[in-house]
């Protein structure tokens, strides 16, 4: 079933959706009608390819964005089994935007750790629309060495515009909680894989986002900062946030030739808001090969693994410029 929310870009492929449905409502179509029928379906598989597969980096944010895409909750019911949830920080309270708990993929148990969105108003009122608080980065990181405790693999799934910005996350020390996974993330004793399943923002996104394998979903980005963001401080202006998107190479294909990210999972035609249930086959199969892959590696090269991969993003190169020789008489 299509989408409610329709993308302007998507304009024409449900102008064809339109015209298909009247035909196929037709209780005894004719032989010319069949032969439309079929046409309209060639013709709708191709505009769909052809559409998503061309997306400018402004339009990939309008589809991780997209209220239909599916959330962390989504996935927990499509791919994994017996999701028992854990709650709260031992310190302040529990950010509904950061959903963890054990989970079973297959009949292996994993430690799930996901930021949560919400659908309706009050759910995106409660999870602040996936922005995490301090105790939200507080409870993940307990969750994850209780994962190291037991050897159980972590599974993390970012989806968020960024950290909440608000007075009372700064007071409870949002810096110095994202800071502090970062660092602690980057030495648990067991494999961790991270997903990019929508938006990817800031440190938001990194304070879940180290990992031994970091994949995205296709239509997705994963930035320092929102392309509206960039804008303001770039240009003083939000107008300018398509150039500024363009600018950031904040895309799964950009990642991946950057080398920030391991794995770009596709999404099935049209985009993962029109099929949950295929994106989750595609998703869990990507989980499955690499928490499988990562299982198999001793402890001490697993670490020193995570370590070199992050410690190779961003290699730069220096140009040596010679000192002007000094004038004569100098």
């Amino acid at each position: 079933m299509p989408p409610a929310y329709r993308l302007p870009f998507e304009r024409p492929i449900f102008e064809l959706e339109d015209k298909l449905a009247v035909l196929e409502a037709k209780t005894d179509p004719d032989l010319a009608t069949r032969d439309s029928i079929r046409q309209l379906r060639v013709e709708l598989v191709r505009l769909k390819r052809e559409t998503f597969e061309k997306l400018d980096a402004w339009e990939t944010v309008l589809v991780a964005r997209h209220p239909d895409r599916p959330h962390s909750s989504d996935y927990l019911e499509l791919i994994f089994d017996e999701f028992i949830e854990l709650h709260g920080d031992r310190s302040f309270g529990d950010d509904r935007s950061i959903l963890t708990g054990f989970a079973k993929l297959e009949d292996r148990r994993v430690m799930f750790i996901g930021q949560q969105k919400g659908r309706t108003f009050k759910e995106r009122e409660a999870t602040l629309n996936g922005s995490p608080h301090p105790e939200g980065y507080r409870k993940a990181r307990l969750r994850m060495e209780m994962a190291a405790k037991y050897r159980i693999p972590i599974v993390c799934f970012i989806d968020t515009p960024g950290a909440h910005p608000g007075v009372g996350a700064e007071e409870r020390g949002q810096a110095y909680q994202i800071a502090l996974n970062l660092r602690e993330m980057s030495r648990v004793a067991t494999p961790i894989v991270c997903v990019v399943i929508g938006e990817g923002g800031s440190g938001g996104a990194l304070g879940i986002g180290i990992g031994d394998h970091i994949a995205m979903l296709q239509h997705t980005y994963y930035s320092v900062i929102s392309p509206e963001g960039c804008a303001g401080i770039l240009w003083k202006d939000g107008k300018h946030k398509d150039k500024a998107a363009r600018a950031l190479k904040f895309t799964s294909r950009d990642l991946l030739r950057l080398g920030v990210v391991d794995e770009i999972v596709s999404e099935p035609s049209g985009g993962a808001h029109r099929d949950h249930r295929q994106t989750a086959v595609l998703l869990k199969s990507s989980l499955l090969r690499n928490l499988k892959d990562l299982a198999g590696l001793p402890l001490d090269r697993l670490l020193d693994r995570r370590y070199q991969k992050f410690r190779r993003i961003g290699v730069f190169e220096e140009l040596g410029v010679q000192a002007p020789a000094e004038a004569p008489g100098v």
